[in-house]
């Protein structure tokens, strides 16, 4: 089974969630869906892009899990935007809730596109963002779900070169209030050690600069 995600460039939200889309991605061999989109649920969020210094802002994403890469490809890039899309690994170190098929997750699902910066090797970004970073992300935040995706290729021209894409669940509360955001219980001192904690650990691996911070509704969807 191939992950697939597409990132999507002006994307109007409508547009992700169309039965039409859908069936042409089960026809292709697609297994599972997934959609997130910066859409008026999470307006109030904090975002900020284009990591890469050019280009429009990110506005959605297509995950799809299919057993035929080549013909999901062709059925992602009918989509009416800008669109690149890349083949993932992923790793779930904490796995979101369930939700019926179709309903939007109670969450703010925030997706950030990490780069590695010049001159360091795979092997040290991985083991860094991978390894130890890991537990303290999950420590230094309320997240309820927590999904890495080590990016192996671009499959479209022209793509962005990118290195991650990761997701986390915080509770709606999070985006206008921090202390529900780290998980903080209101205590500003508490508050100041986890966001030094996780930004000393965050620059290690460059995730402090060059990203895109991404807002989203996430819906999964039966294909």
């Amino acid at each position: 089974m191939t992950k697939l995600i597409a990132v999507l460039y002006g994307a109007e939200p409508t547009v992700l969630h169309d039965p039409d889309l859908h069936a042409r991605l089960a026809a292709s061999g697609a297994t599972g869906l997934q959609v997130n989109t910066d859409d008026a649920d999470v307006a109030p969020a904090l975002r900020f892009g284009p990591g890469d210094g050019a280009g429009a802002a990110i506005t959605g994403f297509v995950t799809v899990w299919t057993e035929d890469a080549a013909a999901t490809l062709v059925a992602l890039t009918t989509l009416p935007a800008p669109t690149h899309v890349y083949r993932v690994e992923e790793h779930r170190p904490v796995e979101p809730p369930a939700v019926p098929a179709g309903e939007r997750h109670d969450a703010l699902a925030n997706i950030a596109v990490l780069r590695k910066p010049e001159g360091m090797s795979q092997e040290e970004y991985l083991a860094i963002w991978l390894g130890s970073h890991t537990p303290i992300a999950s420590e230094t935040q309320h997240t309820f779900g927590y999904i890495q995706n080590v990016v192996l290729e671009a499959l479209t021209p022209g793509a962005p070169v990118i290195s991650a894409i990761v997701e986390e669940l915080f509770l709606m509360a999070g985006m206008t209030d921090v202390h529900a955001f780290y998980g903080s219980g209101g205590d500003d001192e508490e508050l100041d050690r986890r966001i030094t904690k996780l930004m000393t650990s965050v620059a290690r691996f460059g995730a402090d600069q060059g990203l895109d911070l991404v807002p989203t509704s996430r819906y999964i969807y039966e294909v």
